[in-house]
């Protein structure tokens, strides 16, 4: 009778219960098989979220059937395909949305949710994309609507989210104004295609919006904040504007100032991309390659790596992410995929 060959295994960032850079850990964990449906990806990067940090203290619940292991986006090679994948070849550089996993060797995956790396883009630089250009796109546009000429409010406009958005608002002909908390954030958000921006610090954001505008008020706003900035932003919005919040960085619970929602034909939404059906997901990465990818490979959106560091330097890294003077996106590199 012969011997079953032992499980590959795989290095791994794990948290070891809830709180700070404390509970980071580098582990040895199998490495997945693809089950049906999905491939296996030799991980070159994996980008680091504000959703990690959030899990890292306990605040953000796993998706049922999702991985533990934090990171949702991954540049890599393909690695093993599963039953009914036929069309990723072995070896084959792409990036992926996941709904977890992400830190560590290697990560199966849906295969809906994996796109090819764009034209022009490295292999590592390519794992700091299908997060952002996955929010910008589904809310922006599948949501929002955003169309040419709109005015559109960016909250945190030299933020990985932020940064993202103006760049495909402007190539999409749309109007973006951006808040950002200091004059060399303000310049920033203005070379990533902000046509104005504000200093929340210093200024009233509602009434500068109303003066840019020339009274019209934001068509669409892209909202991180959450409680901290919501009567404030559906005093910002134009009728019939609507307002999508993504993140609660400003808190969960605010007051929301119904008879204006109602006197203006407002719509307020608020959206997550993690716990989607792998069907959602799908499409919105389908989009992504089909109408994102060629602004990135021609240049009208830049992939801008702030820095990058081993896995073993998981913790560090997500302290980088943590500071203000942060410009781009931070990388989680494993040396294995590349």
């Amino acid at each position: 009778m012969s011997e079953e060959l032992p499980q590959p295994s795989m290095r791994a960032v794990a948290y070891e219960g809830a709180g700070g850079r404390e509970v980071v850990a580098v582990q040895d964990r199998p490495v997945p098989s693809p089950g049906p449906g999905e491939v296996l990806i030799k991980v070159t990067a994996a980008g680091i979220n504000r959703a990690d940090l959030l899990q890292r203290a306990g605040n953000y619940p796993i998706p049922e059937g999702a991985s533990d292991l934090p990171g949702l986006e991954v540049s890599g090679t393909i690695e093993e395909a599963g039953a009914g994948v036929g069309n990723w070849d072995f070896g084959t550089p792409v990036c992926a949305l996941l709904a977890g996993g992400g830190y560590a060797e290697y990560v199966a995956v849906p295969a809906g949710q994996v796109v090819p790396v764009p034209d022009g883009v490295s292999l590592t630089d390519a794992a700091g994309l299908p997060e952002v250009a996955a929010t910008c796109w589904s809310n922006l546009v599948m949501a929002a609507g955003v169309q040419s000429g709109d005015w559109v409010l960016v909250h945190g406009g030299t933020g990985g989210i932020g940064s993202f958005a103006l760049q495909l608002l402007q190539a999409l002909g749309a109007r973006p104004i951006a808040t950002a908390g200091s004059p060399e954030k303000m310049a920033r958000s203005l070379e990533r295609g902000a046509e104005a921006a504000i200093n929340h610090r210093e200024e009233d954001f509602v009434a500068r919006v109303r003066e840019i505008t020339d009274g019209h008020g934001a068509d669409v706003i892209l909202d991180v904040m959450g409680a901290k900035y919501l009567t404030s932003n559906v005093k910002t919005l134009a009728r019939g504007g609507q307002l999508v919040v993504i993140g609660l960085q400003g808190g969960t619970t605010g007051d929301l100032p119904l008879g204006a929602v109602m006197g203006k034909n407002a719509v307020v939404t608020g959206t997550m991309l993690r716990p989607r059906p792998v069907a959602e997901k799908s499409e919105i990465m389908r989009q992504v390659a089909e109408r994102v990818w060629p602004l990135v490979s021609n240049g009208a959106i830049r992939a801008t790596t702030d820095s990058t560091f081993p896995l073993a330097q998981a913790a560090q890294a997500q302290d980088r992410f943590e500071e203000s003077d942060r410009t781009g996106k931070v990388l989680l590199v494993t040396g294995v995929g590349r």
